[in-house]
């Protein structure tokens, strides 16, 4: 090979990373020369990030024209679905095949469908299903704020908050369709928990429980099953408890559980030897969730316990098992106002209401839910 064979095969390399430079939107001079070039599998996990939320409203259709309750245990044709859903033929088979895509259904032979195990929950008459947590975490009110993510980061500000002019709660008020949804995703979301909790924790020693938040009872439930000897208390507002009666009538718990409304930035019912919360604290700010939890202080007795079921973030990030909690920390910061939090975060909330944490267990089948048991101090 001559100097000018050298020279115009480097010339030619340059032409090429030049006009792949400018077909992403950047110019030579904008490439950094010391940069290696990115992996196939790298940019393939960009556009999967970025195409995501496509994919979430794939889901979001799915649900709204009922395809796996349509579809059921059987093989079905897109045209016979289509028909059930008064959906035309041919879009349904382009959503269809989507969702094949998504390892949710599986096409068996051109235009037939069945239901993946992933699917199935998205079944609304199973009892595993999570219908209601696709409505709600793709509903348009709640991914307004998404939006605004970045306002949130610069200014710390909820960006529900400036762009409803109240807060999320309040305005989950004035919908009560959407109030109800939001219960029942919450119930939907409660479910893994409250298989495990009821033996990770010696309940058996205690007389009395009140679950604070404790929505429609679904938590609190599965404990008093599992420990006949304990009497409990749902406390919650009056939306959240609205289908808690029918929740202790169903699970024949109405003569030893009882619904309290409540506020509890106000205080929490006495009485009671634990003070079980899931899913409360993160809601919250710091200042908040150490009044709801100084509330408790005020009245566990002198042996009684503060139960906290939440996710307990490592102190540096292992993408490995990180899962969807730093996500649902970003929601908590743009919706709510509230954030995830590590364990030396549950130590100081516990101080500044009086308690002091005595352990941090994580929830086995539950993941990411740590049970994070406090004393009084």
């Amino acid at each position: 090979m001559t100097d000018d064979d050298t020279t115009a095969n480097d010339t030619t390399a340059n032409e090429a990373t030049a006009n792949e430079a400018t077909a992403g939107g950047a110019t030579p001079q904008d490439t950094p020369q010391d940069t290696p070039k990115d992996t196939e599998g790298d940019r393939e996990l960009v556009a999967r990030l970025v195409f995501g939320s496509l994919a979430a409203q794939t889901v979001r259709a799915a649900v709204r024209l009922r395809v796996m309750e349509l579809i059921g245990d059987k093989e079905r044709s897109a045209a016979e679905v289509a028909a059930d859903a008064g959906a035309r033929a041919q879009p349904m088979t382009r959503l269809l095949r989507a969702l094949a895509s998504l390892g949710l259904l599986r096409e068996h032979t051109a235009g037939s469908f069945s239901v993946t195990p992933a699917g199935a929950p998205l079944d609304s008459r199973r009892p595993d299903s999570l219908t209601s947590l696709v409505r709600m975490f793709t509903e348009p009110m709640m991914l307004r704020a998404w939006e605004h993510l970045d306002d949130s980061v610069r200014t710390g500000d909820v960006a529900f908050d400036a762009i409803f002019g109240k807060d999320f709660f309040g305005h989950l008020k004035e919908f009560p369709d959407l109030s109800a949804e939001f219960n029942a995703a919450m119930s939907e979301a409660v479910r893994a928990t409250a298989a495990v909790l009821p033996h990770a924790f010696d309940f058996g020693r205690f007389g009395s429980v009140t679950d604070v938040g404790g929505g429609d009872g679904t938590l609190l439930s599965a404990v008093l099953r599992e420990h006949p000897t304990l009497t409990g208390v749902i406390y919650d507002t009056e939306e959240g408890l609205s289908r808690a009666p029918a929740t202790l009538e169903r699970q024949g718990l109405t003569a030893r559980c009882s619904p309290v409304a409540g506020d509890f930035f106000r205080s929490v019912p006495a009485g009671a030897d634990v003070y079980l919360m899931k899913s409360i604290v993160h809601d919250w700010s710091d200042e908040q969730a150490v009044t709801i939890l100084a509330h408790c202080r005020a009245v566990m007795p002198p042996a009684g316990r503060v139960l906290i079921v939440e996710p307990v973030l490592p102190e540096i990030v292992d993408a490995g098992t990180a899962g969807l909690t730093y996500l649902t920390d970003l929601n908590m910061m743009v919706n709510v106002g509230g954030r995830e939090r590590t364990r030396a975060d549950f130590e100081d909330l516990c101080r500044r209401a009086g308690l002091s944490l005595a352990s941090v267990t994580p929830l086995p089948r539950a993941e990411p839910y740590f049970l994070i048991e406090a004393t009084a101090a």
